[in-house]
């Protein structure tokens, strides 16, 4: 599979650099993706007015990719914030807490409740599930919104989606590629996802606990909700407040019995979601659009009866509080999610398709290229193939690359045995970089949920998820 590099491949890998080196000092890099933008706009076009309308148009076509998780989290926000303002969530809550009473319950209670839901609707209306009803209980016993973003990110985009063995979706299209099985995908990747499940989510949490110990804040600098002076059961200091959990609302009276009725009803509500969900088969976006349904329905019923002849107004400015919230949170993201978005289908879709024939994307055909360079043994194959897999998942899908990953999988794989496992290594790569857990807009439902900067929950997941890949690289090396 030979492709022809480009002056527009060499730039885009050249921005990436720069971008990751910028986030890693924990800078801005809005500016630099712009620039990016501009520069890749100009190779494509050859003209200045080509190249400034990119920017626009690209900005344009990240919001459109991007659009359905800022309305269900914007949905979800405006919800939380009456149920707030009644005291409903807190009766909701409190079957919870007598299972969750400290931190570090609450961060493997959240993470495996969060793995198994994922793994039956993938993780998007999985974090809308569960953000809405564990994330008040993890505050309360005194597990940071980063702590709980943390848990929801590595066991539901991580864990879950990585193995994906209920929907199948991820492992049916590497299989494809390969021309192997489905079965022998999904057999190799579980020892290679238990193992990368293991290591990342025990580091993120020993590393989360010996922070909590030590005394030091960890919230995010960049919190995206400010701190109000919360009172939980461990400490009587101030703690990192979301706009769904702490936030400072004026109380809005209800009597006891409605809380008590709507308390029963809102789960009730969505477990009948999860029952539709099983019986009509719903996954993915349709399942999200399910579940942001009923919490609009939850948001006017409760808004109505809270309110009463003010409800019709009152349901506007809650919904108002919620876009607010949603688009202030995508605000930083649009613009480097619109760059890398070129290194996919946007390229050819915002200018006149500058890539030679056969290419299949700028990150894709970088993938390719790489495996292009190494020889051919087990080991420098099983690290390729990580490498391949981290490559094409920087786009922020983690589906978008693994066809290819399975593809350049069956052409390192040096006996049959080899395949399966050389594939699965891929894919796990692929979907743990490029899934949810390392690219910023990519981890954002996670993020905006607990109310913490999706860019400091992307460093945090840095080191736990590159000692995963590692350890994980060493095992499939082994098993090959």
């Amino acid at each position: 599979m030979n492709i022809q590099l480009t002056a527009l491949h060499y730039v885009y890998l050249a921005y990436i650099v720069l971008i990751i080196a910028i986030m890693i000092r924990r800078r801005d890099t809005t500016i630099i993706c712009v620039a990016g933008i501009m520069t890749i706009g100009l190779l494509a076009t050859e003209t200045l007015s080509g190249s400034v309308a990119g920017i626009f148009n690209s900005f344009i076509y990240a919001t459109k990719e991007l659009l359905s998780t800022i309305f269900i989290i914007s949905i979800i926000v405006a919800m939380s914030r009456v149920l707030i303002r009644t005291g409903i969530n807190e009766i909701m809550v409190t079957p919870v807490t007598r299972f969750i009473r400290s931190p570090q319950v609450a961060y493997w209670g959240i993470g495996l409740i969060m793995m198994v839901v994922s793994l039956f609707f993938w993780p998007s209306p999985a974090v809308a599930l569960v953000g809405a009803v564990l994330l008040p209980v993890a505050v309360r016993v005194g597990l940071p919104p980063i702590g709980a973003a943390i848990a929801m990110n590595l066991f539901g985009h991580g864990i879950a989606l990585s193995g994906d063995y209920i929907i199948q979706g991820a492992p049916k299209l590497t299989a494809d590629a390969a021309g192997l099985p489905v079965t022998s995908v999904m057999t190799a990747s579980i020892p290679l996802v238990i193992v990368m499940g293991t290591v990342s989510t025990l580091t993120a949490f020993w590393m989360l606990h010996k922070e909590m110990k030590s005394g030091s804040p960890v919230h995010s600098p960049n919190d995206i909700s400010g701190t109000v002076s919360t009172e939980h059961p461990s400490s009587s200091e101030a703690v990192p407040a979301t706009l769904i959990v702490n936030q400072p609302v004026q109380r809005q009276v209800i009597s006891p019995r409605l809380q008590k009725v709507f308390a029963l009803l809102i789960p009730l509500l969505f477990a009948v979601d999860v029952i539709l969900m099983f019986v009509l088969k719903l996954q993915g976006g349709d399942a999200t659009a399910l579940i942001g349904g009923t919490a609009v329905v939850i948001l006017i019923a409760v808004t109505l009866a809270a309110h009463r002849h003010a409800g019709p107004e009152e349901t506007t400015n809650y919904l108002i509080e919620g876009f607010q919230f949603g688009f202030k949170v995508f605000g930083p993201v649009i613009p480097i999610a619109a760059f890398f978005y070129l290194g996919d289908a946007a390229i050819t879709e915002l200018f006149i398709n500058p890539l030679p024939e056969g290419s299949h994307g700028i990150v894709n055909d970088l993938g390719v290229a790489l495996a292009g360079l190494v020889p051919l043994n087990d080991t420098v194959s099983a690290i390729t193939m990580t490498v391949t897999g981290a490559v094409t998942g920087m786009d922020g899908s983690g589906f978008s690359g693994i066809s290819l990953v399975g593809s350049i999988a069956s052409m390192f794989a040096g006996s049959t045995d080899s395949a399966p496992v050389l594939t699965a290594l891929g894919q796990v790569a692929a979907i743990w970089v490029g899934g949810g857990t390392l690219i910023p807009w990519a981890l954002i439902p996670a993020a905006a949920i607990c109310g913490v900067s999706p860019f400091e929950l992307a460093r945090r997941n840095l080191k736990p998820v590159l000692l995963g890949l590692t350890v994980t690289t060493i095992v499939a090396i082994f098993l090959i």
